[in-house]
């Protein structure tokens, strides 16, 4: 852990404003020029509903693959986000629970839905870092490894019935309102980023899925505003949670892979929409993670179970963008 505070200490400069809204952090490749990780969302339940079990596997294969960091899709702390930095929930659900070794890496998040029923500013806090100098959380930032790099976008904010119809929930929009200007540079900041990018992989992070079978299905809002910028600058992955399940969609009208890790604890059995799974090549109703591997010209996409079994192996090839699941 002391060495992992020193390196944040050092790269912590490296945070450079793209534009309004976008920072950007570097991160380095190994030594071969190659780039492993592990991907989960929808964990912070204090161990509970196998989320201890899912963090054991994660170590596992994290040490396997001596990943280089870890990203969290959101919702990462149940039921309404952090009360204040001071709140016992960041430690119990988090530094507690992910104690493996090859896990003692930056773990690069984004906010959820639920994180945005508390206290949104906390998360963010810098201060996080001294009780755990893993989490490194903004609202939208980029994470560039020379070989990929991941664009991770705020997507709460797009999605209108947390705005019109939040039932009983309180969220917290400081920092985002008015929310039509936040939403639209945004976009703007995206769409100039990924259009600058001159990365051999282009991932875009978020919390809501654009494409989703599951629970709560593709998020519209995504797909009018978000989804035209992605396929218009090559996108190759979007990468989200929300569903609490494990997906592969592929695209119907571009190279994009839709590629869900919302399994981080609990899980909706049997939660699947089977009228609208065009473009689905696998899907799973229980707990578990994704790794990534990123070489120059191939990427390796895995799925595990709370056993660590193998689930869903997805392959790409930069060449023939082209697709193989086993």
């Amino acid at each position: 852990m002391a060495g992992l505070g020193v390196w944040l200490g050092l790269i912590s400069v490296c945070f450079l404003k793209v534009s309004g809204l976008l920072q950007r952090l570097e991160h380095p490749v190994k030594a071969d020029g190659s780039l492993s990780l592990v991907v989960i969302g929808d964990w912070g339940r204090k161990g509970t509903y196998n989320q201890s079990e899912v963090a054991a596997q994660m170590g596992r294969v994290g040490a396997k693959l001596n990943i280089d960091f870890v990203i969290s899709t959101g919702d990462n702390f149940y039921d309404d986000g952090l009360s204040g930095i001071d709140d016992p929930a960041f430690e119990v659900s988090f530094s507690k629970i992910y104690t493996a070794k090859s896990l003692q890496k930056p773990w690069y998040s984004v906010l959820g839905n639920h994180d945005y029923r508390g206290d949104v500013e906390a998360q963010l806090n810098t201060i996080l870092q001294k009780i755990d100098p893993r989490w490194i959380c903004q609202r939208s930032f980029i994470v560039d490894t020379e070989i990929a790099e991941f664009f991770f976008v705020d997507t709460t904010p797009f999605v209108d019935k947390y705005f019109l119809k939040p039932k009983d929930h309180n969220y917290d929009w400081i920092g985002v309102l008015p929310r039509d200007r936040y939403l639209s540079n945004l976009l703007k900041d995206l769409e100039i980023a990924l259009k600058d990018s001159t990365a051999n992989w282009k991932i875009v992070v978020g919390h809501h899925p654009v494409r989703s079978i599951g629970h709560h299905g593709d998020t519209q809002e995504l797909i009018r505003h978000l989804l035209p910028i992605l396929e218009a600058n090559d996108v190759d992955m979007y990468i989200n949670g929300h569903d609490h399940c494990l997906e592969h969609i592929i695209s119907t009208s571009s190279q994009i892979q839709f590629l869900t890790s919302g399994g981080g604890s609990k899980a909706w059995k049997g939660d699947i929409d089977k009228n609208r799974i065009d473009g689905a090549k696998f899907y799973y109703d229980g707990q578990g993670f994704m790794s990534v591997e990123i070489e120059e010209s191939n990427a390796k996409v895995v799925y595990y179970d709370i056993f660590g079994k193998v689930l869903h192996v997805v392959n790409l090839s930069k060449g023939l963008r082209s697709v193989y699941a086993t």
